[in-house]
């Protein structure tokens, strides 16, 4: 009977063009400070005001962080069309998780900004035997001005079956970091990051590795600006996510795309992100707590801008092309991205 009652969201119940509700959240020092530790990213620009010379006087947020301030909501979606997400299901609830996306900047943004997040279906597709669903979200400042946007799909039915979860596990047990303690240490932003004429196809960038802990994962599905939290799902809930794909329990995607972020950041300044910088990550096997994952990258195309480019400045583009490998060897992601560099 409550079968009957249920209008599930499933694959064909999903059409283009759904909409989900408007979001508003207010950008603050506090919650930049508070993505970038759950990031595991203690870099002083998102931590200390003035201590970002690209942007003086300003607290500018990790790119990244538009997952978090414009999110996803699928959830909402579904209801706000009358449905019953799969998540959400009481009698047939799974996950519909990650499977890639692709984020586009356009100005950064920063503490003290008001971002409206709107949500809809962009389109849906079968490949392989799977389904997948993508969602277009937008986020725009209190000036009406588009800041960014994304495409995120979703796997919602996999024809691969359950994935095994490995018998070597991974031991790293890192701990999340408090703000304060960080902001002591927070090291200071690079004094020279690359341009675009002193860098050359195949160069390759600094790496970055970064080990999870169900702690750390827990922390981060907690941290919401925007729609209902989820305290049971493949992140967090061990027994639910035995269920689905992946036999246990796994960080997000938009986790493992702040880490691509913040290697990226490594080499690049904000302003290649946030001048109409794009970044495409697909996820490969899951980022289970206990991994570590090293990032790696390199140049794969350079092409000078024939005149200014967005800001006002000059230089060019780069490509770069990124791999996550964990300790066991396994390819955890692949992703894309495009910056826009000064001379």
């Amino acid at each position: 009977m409550l079968e009957e009652q249920e209008k599930l969201w499933e694959y064909d119940a999903v059409e283009p063009g759904q909409e989900g509700r408007a979001t508003v959240v207010s950008i603050t020092a506090e919650n930049i400070a508070q993505y970038a530790l759950l990031a595991q990213n203690n870099d002083a620009r998102y931590l200390r005001p003035g201590a970002n010379q690209e942007y003086p006087g300003a607290l500018v947020a990790m790119p990244t962080m538009v997952l978090s301030y414009a999110p996803l909501l699928r959830d909402d979606i579904a209801e706000n069309n009358g449905f019953v997400a799969l998540e959400q299901s009481k009698t047939a609830r799974r996950q519909t998780p990650f499977a890639k996306c692709e984020v586009c900047w356009f100005r950064p943004v920063q503490a003290g900004n008001t971002i409206t997040g709107t949500r809809r279906v962009l389109e849906k597709y079968e490949r392989r035997g799977s389904k997948f669903v993508t969602f277009r979200v937008e986020a725009a400042n209190q000036h009406g001005e588009k800041v960014a946007e994304y495409d995120y799909t979703c796997i919602f039915e996999y024809a691969g079956g359950k994935k095994e979860v490995p018998r070597d596990q991974g031991e790293a047990r890192p701990t999340p970091s408090s703000a304060g303690e960080k902001r002591a240490a927070a090291p200071s932003v690079p004094s020279r990051f690359l341009t675009f004429n002193s860098i050359a196809a195949g160069d390759q960038l600094a790496t970055l590795s970064i080990s999870e802990s169900q702690e750390i994962i827990n922390r981060k599905n907690e941290f919401r600006l925007a729609g209902k939290p989820s305290a049971s799902n493949i992140h967090t809930d061990e027994e639910f996510a035995r269920q689905n794909i992946f036999g246990g329990t796994v960080n997000s995607g938009p986790a493992t795309m702040s880490y691509v972020d913040q290697m990226l950041e490594r080499s690049f300044p904000l302003r290649a992100f946030y001048n109409g910088g794009r970044l495409l990550m697909r996820a490969i096997e899951p980022f289970r707590a206990g991994d570590t994952v090293t990032f790696q990258s390199e140049i794969t195309t350079l092409a000078p801008l024939s005149q200014k480019g967005v800001g006002g400045t000059s230089g060019g583009v780069v490509e770069c092309a990124v791999k996550g490998i964990n300790q066991r060897g396994d390819l955890v992601c692949l992703a894309d991205a495009t910056l826009l560099l000064p001379e």
